[in-house]
């Protein structure tokens, strides 16, 4: 994972030989191990590239890379598959090597289809002016552009500064492709023409369907200097994923996978299911690419293979190479179990959990003498009485006794029953009112922009203070501080998105069917890029680790979108068994039963953040927290002031 900028100028007036120091400064954190920066002057443009690197996988590459022919490659990305990188190679040499060795655009075009993994890049080819960047299909790594000063200058960066005077002319790259830009033609003409090399849509017959839908939709909120064209050459990059299963079943839902009338919502409903031969091989076969996702994703780094000075390393001096986002519900319980399977034995994992406390606020009852029927229902009888009698008292780890970290610690006990050899690191992450405060006004709100709804506040301050990883480590015997070593975080994002699992796919299964459900579906996976991982990977990289998204590798979605979506959910079923039914089906043959029958619940409500400081505001109301004042704001300020 790295920081990657560049900066183009078209005009001496607004070259600068250096970023604005706070760009500077958020690049520098997200690449930590290494930072370099590179001038490339041409008699019409000036290009600074600069490039910062956390160093995860291969040989340590600084950025940018330059070849004896000029060309500079910018890289923030994983290659997982479709291009072959050894255990001990860095994929932005062998990418850049590949890159060096194209002799067209289509070349370009052809690499680019084959990468599997996340990825956002910047290639500068020299011999032709052109600028070539873009992010990958779901647009899992962030990249955003400013262009200003009427095509004076623009700039391209992983992450946008903490205070600048046009702060809302920062917008995300769309992941609808790859983008060319010609520097001399922009110079000549004053005018920023993008050429797009959008994504082959190919539907489920094999048709290659129009692409160039998405152009009006990418300018939209251009400046007037900007616009976007499709390639001249007609050229597309591969969709690296099959296309949605859009069938309807000619038996009613309601019979498919269904217990008797008279049996309740339970462990047995779910029993009921995996009787079925098809269903139990569906899910075996779920298992096993979601497995081999995790795999990549937990393999592909450096460990130290060094031994300790004496030998040995006692078990709580190892450090986790691997962290999870983990709010013991069944997306993060399932990443878990299947990390396990692949991390080596001696090496813990952190499970970071997170829980907000109101200002002043006390214990919660529900965590002292009684609990609510809602907690009641959502934990085995045995955890609930255990939690019952252990958070009694008044200590302040209990003023964070949120639904979240109650179902954390459910869940730990689950993984040390699965697996009582590895060492579960519950980290319990504990954020006061002011805390929050503080950290959003000065870098948070920064790392969340451009998007700016309450919703986007609240994930984005949960994602923030869960990633940095520091709080506190329980053992049978003490607490003690504990801060995260881990520069890879696993995250459950794409599992509701796939397999129904928000309430809105249930209110749109229960007004359209199964038709509206899958367009629903499909709807949701469009919009990804857009609504979520950008914002999640510029907060998350913020404390120099990588986000990495087992849900969203390239076979997973494939092989959910090859099967019918009932197979998926069966939202006939209540809440707790039918969104996601296919995930909660995997839990039970991994050998997690109380998590399987967990309903979901938004990490903005069970981390307790929503509402912290609004009771009357809707999710998707502009957020003023959020808002960045701007330089210009500030000096006309103490202006008037003084």
């Amino acid at each position: 994972m790295c920081g990657i900028c560049c900066s183009v100028s078209f005009s001496v007036d607004h070259f600068s030989k250096d970023l604005e120091e706070d760009l500077l400064c958020n690049l520098k954190r997200r690449g930590p191990d290494s930072s370099k920066q590179l001038l490339k002057c041409d008699a019409n443009y000036r290009c600074l590239f600069s490039g910062h690197v956390l160093h995860l996988r291969g040989v340590l590459t600084a950025q940018p890379v330059e070849d004896e022919r000029g060309n500079v490659f910018l890289w923030n990305g994983e290659v997982f598959d479709g291009i072959k990188v050894e255990a001990l190679e860095n994929d932005t040499q062998i990418l850049f090597s590949y890159l060096s060795s194209c002799k067209s655009e289509s070349d370009i075009v052809s690499l680019f289809s084959k990468v599997q993994g996340p990825w956002s890049f910047i290639y500068y080819q020299a011999s032709s002016h052109d600028l070539w960047f873009g992010k990958d299909f779901f647009g899992r790594r962030s990249l955003l552009w400013r262009f200003n000063n009427l095509g004076k200058s623009f700039c391209l960066s992983s992450v946008g500064p903490q205070t600048t005077g046009v702060a809302s002319q920062w917008q995300e790259v769309p992941a609808s492709g790859i983008f060319r830009i010609n520097l001399e033609s922009v110079a000549i003409s004053k005018h920023v023409m993008l050429q797009l090399y959008p994504w082959k849509c190919i539907s489920r017959d094999g048709v290659t369907e129009e692409c160039d839908s998405s152009l009006p939709q990418v300018s939209a909120d251009l400046p007037t200097f900007v616009s976007v064209v499709g390639n001249e050459a007609k050229l597309y990059l591969e969709n690296p994923i099959a296309p949605l299963n859009m069938m309807l079943p000619q038996t009613p839902v309601e019979t498919l996978c269904s217990p008797t009338p008279s049996s309740p919502p339970s462990k047995e409903t779910l029993q009921v299911c995996l009787t079925d031969g098809h269903m139990k091989e569906v899910v075996e076969q779920f298992i096993d690419v979601l497995s081999v996702a995790v795999k990549r994703r937990v393999l592909c780094l450096c460990r130290d293979k060094s031994p300790a000075p004496d030998g040995v390393l006692k078990p709580d001096e190892k450090k986790a190479k691997i962290a999870i986002l983990f709010s013991g519900g069944i997306d993060s319980m399932v990443i878990a179990a299947l990390a396990d399977r692949h991390i080596p034995l001696d090496e813990p994992i952190d499970l970071l959990n997170v829980a907000f406390m109101t200002k002043g606020k006390t214990a919660p009852s529900s965590c002292k003498q009684t609990r609510s029927k809602r907690t009641q229902r959502e934990l085995p009888p045995e955890e609930f009485t255990e939690r019952a009698a252990v958070t009694a008292d008044d200590s302040p780890r209990e003023k964070y006794c949120v639904p979240d970290r109650i179902t954390g610690r459910a869940g730990l006990k689950e993984l040390r029953a699965l697996n009582p050899s590895r060492v579960w690191n519950f980290v319990e992450i504990n954020v006061s009112l002011e805390e929050l405060q503080k950290f959003r006004r000065a870098q948070i709100r920064h790392l969340v922009h451009p998007l700016d709804t309450v919703l986007d506040d609240s994930i984005g301050c949960a994602v923030w203070f869960a990633s940095r990883g520091t709080g506190w480590l329980a053992t049978r015997d003490s607490v003690k501080s504990y801060e995260s070593s881990a520069k890879v975080i696993l995250t459950g994002i794409g599992a509701d998105e796939q397999l129904a699992g928000y309430s809105r796919h249930r209110v749109r299964f229960q007004t359209h069917g199964l038709e509206g459900l899958n367009k629903e579906i499909a709807m949701e996976l469009g919009r990804i890029s857009s609504r979520n991982l950008g914002r999640d990977d510029r907060v998350i990289g913020d404390h120099g680790k990588e986000a990495r998204f087992p849900f969203l590798d390239e076979d997973v979605v494939s092989f959910l979108n090859s099967l019918p979506v009932w197979e998926k959910a069966n939202l006939t079923l209540p809440r707790g068994i039918g969104e996601k039914l296919i995930l909660r089906l995997a839990a039970v043959e991994l050998g997690l039963m109380a998590s399987a029958l967990l309903p979901k619940r938004a990490m903005q409500f069970g981390s307790r953040i929503a509402k912290m400081e609004n009771n009357n505001e809707k999710a998707s109301d502009k957020c003023g927290r959020l808002q960045v004042v701007s330089l210009e704001k500030h000096f006309c300020e103490k202006e008037v002031q003084s």
